[in-house]
Parts: structure tokens; C-alpha cells; sequence
């Protein structure tokens, strides 16, 4: 009777321990990014860094530009350190997806299909694209397109939206990146490149005078992107953005950077 009764109580609490780790399991399942982040006292974000003025490595090495100075404000808002990651474009979503830091600010601009693998946040900046040229070109409109070189970075959103309204004898030129079509423009390879006005910055300071902002494809929308399906993470983030947006803070950081006002954003 002794081992009988020794054998259920060792059952018993064989069960209980199982019930609560079991418990324990389902608390940290679900238990979100924000809860994590408020939990440790830092705040892990991915950002591009060589995206200037958006994203650069300055003086000392480490990252800044405007991604830097919104997550710095998204860290003091929260009340929790801050610890920048330097990621790439193509790395940027499979770092968020498989933890390795809580959320990207990195120059990601909202897209339906990258809307399939991440959560995006309200949007907290914006970039135009637009057709840039030697100013000796007359290009006002698409169809001005007929017959010119353009140049992109393959795959970029300037990629899609000149290839959806470029005219069929126009000969689009696809490079790996903004600073070989920038290359490209500035050695006479092209006549015009689909670029971010900020790109379009960079080549006024480089040649001064010899190019132009030619029309405006589109404005992208940029927003902080979190892992899908936390609700109480997107909540906050959303609130802290719409505040600094409202508030002005976000203005006077994109003005820091950029020498403008930050655009008008839309709903995501």
C-alpha cells in the first residue's frame, strides 16, 4: 500500500509539474515582440546603412540617418535602450522573420506583396520616384520615354514603375544597385534613371547643373515592419507613430536629413 500511495503521489506531482510548464509554454507563446522588448529593456532594430540619408554609417562607424533618429525616438518613447543591426535589402524581412531583431526601420516601403509576409505599421516617411535626366533632354511625361536608355536597379520598386508605363521602344537597362544606375547616368551609359529623389540629391551634388528631376512616377510610403499576427505590437507601434507625426518630431527629423518637410503621408 506504502508503494502504491508513494506511486500516485509522485504521478500527482509528475501531473502538476507537466500543467504548469505546459502553462509556462502557452504564457510565452503568447507573449509578443512589444512584451519582449519592455521585458529586456531594448529595443533590436534592423536598418539599412547604406540608404544615405536614410540609413549610413557616419563618423564613428555605427549606424545613423533618418531610420536611425525614428528608432531612436520609437527606443525613447518606449523607455527601453536601443540597439541598431546594419541589414540589406535582401536580408532585411528573413532577419525580422527569423528573430533576430524585433522590427525593421529600414527604408521599407509598403507593398502588397511584402504585406504577405510582414505587418506594417502606419507609414512614418515617404520617398518619390521619379525619372531623373541631363537637363538637355526634353522628358515631361511617359511617353517623352520613346526611344531613350533608362536606367534602374533590377527589381526596385523604380524597376516596376517604369517598366508599367515606359513606351515599347524604350530601352530599359537594369544595374545590381542605385549606385551603378547613378554610374550609369553620370557616364552618359543612360539618359535618364528611375531613382528616389534622395538618389536624385546625390547626383545634383556630385555634377552640378547637369541633371533634373524630369516627372514623378510615384511616392512610397515606408513604415516600420514587425512580424505578423501580433496585434498588440502593431497597436503600439501605430500609436507611437501617429504621435510623432502629429506632434511634429518625425517633420523636424525628416527636415535634419532630408531639408524638407516630411510629405504627406497616406493610411497604410
Amino acid at each position: 500500500m506504502f508503494v502504491i500511495k508513494k506511486m500516485r503521489n509522485f504521478m500527482g506531482a509528475t501531473l502538476l509539474a507537466s500543467c504548469a510548464a505546459l502553462a509556462m509554454g502557452a504564457t510565452a507563446a503568447q507573449s509578443e515582440t512589444i512584451d519582449q522588448i519592455k521585458e529586456k529593456g531594448v529595443l533590436t532594430v534592423g536598418m539599412l546603412v547604406d540608404f544615405p540619408p536614410y540609413g549610413i554609417l557616419n563618423t564613428e562607424n555605427k549606424p545613423d540617418g533618418y531610420d536611425a533618429d525614428v528608432a531612436r525616438q520609437l527606443a525613447k518613447d518606449l523607455g527601453v535602450k536601443l540597439n541598431l543591426v546594419p541589414v540589406t535589402g535582401p536580408n532585411r524581412i528573413p532577419y525580422l522573420l527569423t528573430n533576430k531583431i524585433d522590427m525593421l526601420i529600414a527604408s521599407l516601403a509598403i507593398t502588397p506583396d511584402r504585406a504577405k509576409q510582414v505587418q506594417f505599421s502606419h507609414p512614418y516617411s515617404a520617398a518619390q520616384i521619379v525619372v531623373f535626366g541631363g537637363k538637355e533632354k526634353k522628358i515631361a511625361k511617359a511617353e517623352d520615354l520613346s526611344g531613350l536608355r533608362i536606367g534602374v536597379a533590377r527589381a526596385s520598386t523604380q524597376d516596376i514603375a517604369v517598366s508599367k508605363i515606359a513606351p515599347k521602344d524604350a530601352n530599359i537597362r537594369r544595374f545590381d544597385d542605385d549606385a551603378s544606375a547613378m554610374q550609369a547616368l553620370l557616364s552618359g551609359q543612360v539618359d535618364a534613371i528611375g531613382c528616389s529623389t534622395t538618389v536624385a540629391g546625390q547626383i545634383s551634388q556630385r555634377a552640378p547643373d547637369r541633371f533634373e528631376n524630369k516627372f514623378v512616377l510615384l511616392q512610397q510610403e515606408m513604415a516600420v515592419a514587425m512580424r505578423p499576427g501580433e496585434a498588440k505590437t502593431l497597436e503600439t507601434v501605430n500609436g507611437l507613430v501617429d504621435k510623432n507625426i502629429k506632434n511634429g518630431e518625425f517633420s523636424k527629423l525628416f527636415e535634419k536629413w532630408l531639408g524638407a518637410p516630411l510629405p504627406e503621408l497616406k493610411a497604410s
